[in-house]
């Protein structure tokens, strides 16, 4: 059963680009289509209630406010240490507070 509390966002960063773009985000079932397709891709996923919860003020296709830049620069970091075998999975709980 899924839970309809849970909310999800996603993120597109591309060198060049001047901030991230949100560019899915929802709650329930529309949330959990796009953690399948995230997981589907390959796409790292991150949790944190409290981003999230302020990317969904966020429209779609817009880029992400200033106020954010430093929290999701983390999640970046965390992922690039990802995919070059310089992290762990699990985020670090300190990064983002």
């Amino acid at each position: 059963m899924p839970d309809l509390r849970q909310t999800v966002a996603a993120l597109r960063y591309k060198n060049g680009m001047e901030a991230p773009v949100l560019v899915a985000k929802g709650r329930g079932l529309v949330a959990e289509e796009i953690l399948r397709r995230a997981g589907e891709a390959g796409v790292y996923v991150h949790q944190s209630a409290e981003l999230v919860g302020l990317l969904m003020q966020v429209d779609l296709d817009e880029r992400i406010p200033p106020a954010l830049y430093r929290a999701v620069a983390e999640v970046l970091a965390w992922v690039y240490k990802l995919e070059h075998g310089h992290a762990t999975k699990r985020f670090p709980a300190e990064a983002i507070g």
